[in-house]
């Protein structure tokens, strides 16, 4: 079996359309149209659409994407891309009023956990705004960063969407 290089198009029963984006030894990074970046075994079943030839010296789409990725968390607010966690994946969350004459609201938990992470990016890009400030002094930096680490402690209970532990939000340790 020949691998199929950077670029090459398939369709996978689950998750549909994509574009390999990086090739291991094992698996292909494929960035799909409906469920982002996703890996899948090299011999696993798929449709292949177009084929592309691996080139030995060329950079990697992956490469190309996480030097972005890099430059936009360095000089932007935007931080690392988040998964959500697999189980909650096309899910929905539902809010449903204790007075059942009112209509329930539903939400793609996607949707919801997207305003998470963002709410979390925004309040670590508060965090360093206020550590590299020149005009607030120490005291008030440690009362500030109290309040943030607070926060944090305060929206532990949406860890439960993160796919990755490093993701989670982390408030105050106990001793």
């Amino acid at each position: 079996m020949k691998l199929l290089g950077i670029g090459s198009r398939i369709e996978h029963s689950t998750y549909g359309k994509g574009v390999v984006t990086n090739v291991t030894a094992k698996h292909y990074w494929v960035t799909f149209l409906e469920n982002g970046l996703e890996t899948i075994d090299i011999d696993s079943e798929f449709e292949i659409i177009e084929a592309v030839e691996d080139e030995v010296d060329s950079v990697s789409f992956y490469e190309v994407e996480k030097s972005l990725k890099e430059i936009l968390q360095k000089w932007s607010d935007v931080t690392q891309i988040s998964p959500i966690a697999d189980r909650w994946k096309g899910g929905k969350l539902i809010i449903e009023p204790k007075d059942t004459t009112l209509a329930s609201k539903e939400i793609p938990i996607d949707t919801f956990f997207h305003k998470i992470v963002m709410v979390r990016d925004r309040i670590r890009v508060m965090e360093q705004k206020i550590n590299s400030s020149k005009t607030l002094d120490d005291q008030d930096k440690i009362d500030l960063q109290q309040y943030i680490t607070r926060i944090y402690g305060s929206l532990t209970t949406f860890n439960v969407l993160f796919k990755l532990k490093s993701d989670q939000f982390v408030g105050a340790k106990t001793k």
